[in-house]
């Protein structure tokens, strides 16, 4: 996607990466990968990534050591893929599902059929071997009614563990509800995935994808003693509440 809007922007404007980003999503939107709503929420994810500092914090990588833990030990991991994650991290994306092993499959609220094709392409483009999700008769996941119900049967329908950045919250919980572990990254520590996912990442997606495909590298290297550790001395709770509580203090700061 074309970025010709920057030209005039001096890449030392102290919001040249967040401005960079507001292009990049609103060149996705013109191309039919993303929808309306996506602007939208990636504003508001934008709004808590200030109150972060920008930054990954010390809490997104306890989560993300969890999170590649899980995916590590995973006999079906899927990545679950949006217009938001399609626009913002394609070939990341695809290199993390690479080099775990792990499918993807595109799953949308706003779903049309050229915005699958287009997320398709994204996907495609940026490496992917296969892409789930384009079935014409896919499986259901139970309790939930929109679109987002869709679910391949070799992916997110048979998975133990799925990877669902800027997800949903009423999916989020019936995947849990099916037994599954459901990883997530999410700039609103307070929203409803957040809470329920078994490991929120608390982090903006162009930051955590690469972290993420990092500690999954050297986690491989561990042994499945070390792996169930990691697993247990992480609390998802726990870490939402230190990272509310430093959110709390960068917004008290003069």
């Amino acid at each position: 996607m074309s970025l010709k809007n920057l030209d005039n922007i001096n890449p030392n404007h102290p919001r040249y990466e967040s401005l960079k980003l507001r292009y990049v999503m609103v060149e996705a939107y013109k191309a039919g990968i993303l929808a309306d709503s996506g602007l939208i929420a990636h504003g508001r994810g934008e709004a808590f990534d200030y109150l972060l500092g920008e930054r990954t914090t010390p809490m997104a990588k306890k989560a993300m050591e969890a999170a590649a833990a899980y995916l590590v030990l995973a006999q079906n991991p899927v990545i679950s893929v949006n217009g938001n994650t399609a626009a913002l991290v394609p070939e990341e994306i695809v290199s993390l599902a690479a080099v775990m092993g792990a499918k993807l499959e595109i799953n949308l609220f706003y779903r049309t059929p050229g915005r699958v094709k287009a997320i398709y392409k994204v996907l495609k483009d940026a490496g992917a071997d296969e892409v789930l999700g384009l079935e014409e008769n896919p499986e259901k996941i139970p309790g939930l009614e929109s679109p987002r119900s869709r679910a391949s049967r070799e992916g997110v329908y048979s998975s133990d563990v799925v990877l669902v950045p800027l997800e949903d919250g009423d999916r989020a919980e019936a995947l849990i509800l099916q037994d599954k572990k459901v990883l997530t990254v999410d700039l609103n520590p307070l929203s409803r995935t957040s809470k329920t996912a078994t490991v929120t990442i608390v982090d903006n997606l162009v930051r955590a994808i690469p972290c993420l495909e990092k500690e999954v590298i050297r986690l491989q290297k561990e042994d499945k003693i070390q792996l169930k550790r990691i697993i247990d001395n992480f609390h998802n709770e726990q870490n939402l509440k230190e990272t509310l509580d430093m959110l709390v203090r960068n917004y008290m700061k003069p």
